[in-house]
């Protein structure tokens, strides 16, 4: 049973607030420890952060053994209505820098929220002071947690930050998404194009297109997310690397597989062909844009092989 907060008794309130501060600080710590290695200026932001949550603690703690004794109540958040439930962001490794941002956000506006509502309800004078001390104390905590990003993240550390947040989006996202896309759209021609050019129909080919597309992706996610845990190479969640190249490499093969819907089949070549054209122009893009590939490079690379694998598939058909 989850308690009101209207039914909170002026000791469970500051007891709330010690339990809050000290959660706080916890997570203010794994967020600095977490990110210490990619995004130091951030990680050292959090690390004040957390320093100032645990003084906020000690003095809340000092107040309340003045008014009510040394028997703190065991009361957190989850046990009272109308806290917003946390996601445990911060134990997710690799953890997204913005992410810890956003979380730290939520929890400045919530603890301000919190002791603003029990400004609110208290009719002890000596309670109101106390709560509106502690109030304060919060809307000083977000103006320091503001000072300490203006002081720590100055422009060289954020460039440097920005840097190290390209690398892990190239790896974790960009890389596997390439990876799937490539492997979509080239190793499906052969199948695809050997049966069209052997059944000249339509819809024969557009079901082993569809067979090889799925296929192709479910056999690249387990691939991708066998491959490695992410531990050594930052490369993030398995799963999460898995489901995108599975999904990039049904995508690449279903673009040149649909045309085939199309009940004319000469029709259907064509359009066929000219999205192949595309889906390698795309690919080469992406290169150029992402892997700092010249190209001309890229695009002689991917076009050589996708003409391969399509000239293979079709001397395959037609024999």
């Amino acid at each position: 049973m989850l308690k009101k907060f209207k039914d909170l008794s002026e000791r469970e309130i500051l007891a709330l607030a010690i339990a809050s501060e000290e959660e706080d600080g916890r997570i203010y710590g794994e967020f600095a420890n977490a990110l210490r290695e990619s995004y130091p200026a951030t990680a050292q932001m959090f690390e004040g952060m957390r320093e100032e949550e645990a003084g906020h603690r000690d003095r809340l703690i000092e107040m309340f053994r003045q008014r009510f004794g040394e028997h703190i109540p065991l009361i957190r958040r989850e046990n009272v209505k109308g806290f917003l439930r946390r996601n445990p962001t911060w134990l997710v490794r690799p953890l997204g820098v913005n992410v810890a941002r956003k979380q730290a956000e939520v929890m400045e506006l919530e603890a301000e929220r919190f002791y603003q509502k029990a400004v609110a309800r208290s009719t002890d004078a000596s309670t109101r002071e106390l709560l509106n001390k502690l109030a304060d104390e919060e809307r000083k905590h977000t103006q320091t947690a503001g000072n300490l990003e203006d002081t720590l993240l100055t422009q060289t550390a954020k460039a440097s930050e920005d840097a190290s947040h390209k690398k892990l989006f190239l790896l974790q996202i960009v890389q596997p998404g390439l990876l799937g896309l490539l492997d979509g759209s080239i190793s499906t021609l052969a199948p695809l194009f050997a049966a069209a050019v052997a059944t000249q129909s339509s819809s024969k080919a557009f079901l082993v297109g569809l067979a090889a597309s799925v296929g192709a992706g479910i056999s690249m996610a387990f691939s991708e997310s066998q491959s490695d845990d992410g531990s050594l190479t930052g490369r993030g969640s398995p799963w999460l690397r898995g489901g995108i190249t599975g999904l990039m490499t049904t995508a690449g093969g279903l673009g040149h597989t649909l045309p085939f819907l199309i009940n004319n089949f000469h029709m259907a070549m064509l359009v066929a062909i000219i999205v192949v054209a595309v889906e390698l122009a795309v690919i080469s893009y992406i290169r150029n844009r992402y892997m700092d590939t010249p190209l001309l490079q890229a695009a002689f690379q991917v076009v050589v092989g996708g003409v391969l694998v399509l000239l293979a598939g079709y001397l395959i058909g037609s024999s």
